[in-house]
């Protein structure tokens, strides 16, 4: 599925918690899709929302793009790319 197909910019969040290595390398590879597509993201902390602390705990961080969880742990560069259409 083609996500850029669909219209406007999708919203990509990415949720992190302090103190986490991989979501530095997170979000620069988010940074380098935005720099390249104009796409921009947002993050969020999953520290104190028990309710995405519960969900995603041990899988973040945790990419989600139009609200639906596409990657986690290690960001996947090239497949996130191929589903936002570029």
């Amino acid at each position: 599925m083609n996500i850029s197909a669909a219209g406007p910019s999708p919203d990509l969040l990415l949720l992190t918690r302090p103190g986490c290595h991989l979501c530095v390398a997170a979000r620069q590879v988010l940074d380098r899709i935005s720099a390249d597509l104009g796409i921009p993201w947002r993050e969020q902390s999953i520290e104190g929302d028990d309710e995405l602390a519960s969900r995603f705990g041990e899988e973040i961080p945790v990419l989600l793009i139009d609200g639906i969880q596409r990657d986690f742990w290690q960001l996947d560069e090239t497949r996130i790319r191929r589903l936002l259409g570029h």
